[in-house]
């Protein structure tokens, strides 16, 4: 086999495991929407079973990439970035990278609310950096209550509970960046402090 062919293929499973915890899905709930054992998915990411075709087809549907995305197929030279659009518990998640490993970047754009949003704190693995864009954006961490307003921004691990909503009656957009476990933005960013100006 192609030394290269061989790379892309070794690296299927590490690029399944990424898309499921950036989607913050379990194996359980990919397993019940695709028709894939639990243990297949788990060897599959581990790369101790290799993917056939009628197993990257229904989990390229259940993450919403196409087949080439999720297997990394070789670049056609085009530098666009095709953004895709989906849902997520109310919000609009604009995907603003096409590979499926290392760093995903998302915008999420969450609309005004018609009542509060009864908070969900959920936990995955991996680590995550936000930028709040525009409005102001609600940030629980752990036992932590944090407003974050237009130019913030945070970054956490997250198998720390966590959970993002509107922090008033105003829409909020915000980026996102999803790094696998351990993996850190290394970015930090404050608005600048007007008391500081010359």
């Amino acid at each position: 086999m192609n030394p290269d062919d061989e790379a892309i293929i070794t690296a299927i499973g590490a690029r399944l495991r990424f898309l499921r915890t950036a989607r913050g899905r379990t194996l359980t709930a990919v397993a019940d929407s695709t028709g894939i054992s639990l243990s297949t998915l788990s060897r599959l990411e581990s790369g101790q079973r290799r993917a056939t075709l009628d197993m990257l087809l229904p989990l390229a549907r259940a993450y919403g990439v196409t087949l080439d995305e999720l297997v990394a197929g070789p670049q056609t030279g085009d530098p666009r970035v095709h953004m895709r659009t989906s849902r997520h518990r109310g919000a609009t998640v604009i995907s603003l990278t096409e590979k499926a490993s290392g760093i995903g970047a998302f915008k999420y754009i969450l609309p005004a609310p018609k009542k509060p949003a009864l908070p969900d704190l959920k936990t995955h693995d991996g680590y995550e950096w936000l930028y709040v864009l525009s409005g102001r954006l609600r940030l629980l961490l752990g036992s932590s209550e944090l407003i974050l307003s237009a130019g913030e921004a945070a970054e956490f691990e997250t198998r720390v509970p966590h959970w993002m909503g509107n922090a008033d009656k105003d829409a909020v957009e915000f980026l996102a960046l999803f790094g696998p476990q351990g993996e850190k933005a290394h970015v930090r960013a404050r608005p600048a402090d007007p008391r500081k100006r010359s």
